[in-house]
């Protein structure tokens, strides 16, 4: 069973970047579906961002044109690049595989804390 290692969450400034990480302990190559999801404090986890084996990728309206997912399945790494940080997009974000059904594939990991705050 593959399990999942995020990073590169921080405290960053509205307007400010990060860049997040997610590491998998197994190969990624046959997992078409991956995604980066967030939950806020008191609100359900939300998908933002994910490749569904078809076309590009996909992206939760709000962080269209300022989130970004990429993938390196030779070091089994998903990242999520995000710009124009608002205080909106704070959260603890994670990520996953996910079937057609929606059901994730690996347990979840720690996730990574993206808190924006002036």
């Amino acid at each position: 069973q593959v399990h999942l290692l995020e990073s590169g969450g921080g405290l960053v400034q509205p307007g400010g970047s990060l860049r997040l990480s997610c590491t998998a302990s197994g190969s990624i190559s046959s997992i078409w579906r991956m995604g980066w999801y967030r939950q806020a404090p008191g609100k359900q986890r939300e998908l933002v961002a994910s490749f569904t084996g078809a076309g590009g990728p996909n992206y939760l309206d709000s962080v269209k044109g300022r989130f970004t997912i990429s993938r390196d399945n030779a070091k089994n790494t998903v990242y999520l690049q995000m710009n124009s940080l608002k205080p909106d997009d704070t959260a603890v974000y994670y990520c996953n595989g996910f079937q057609t059904s929606g059901l994730v594939v690996a347990p979840w990991g720690q996730g990574t804390q993206v808190t924006v705050s002036s």
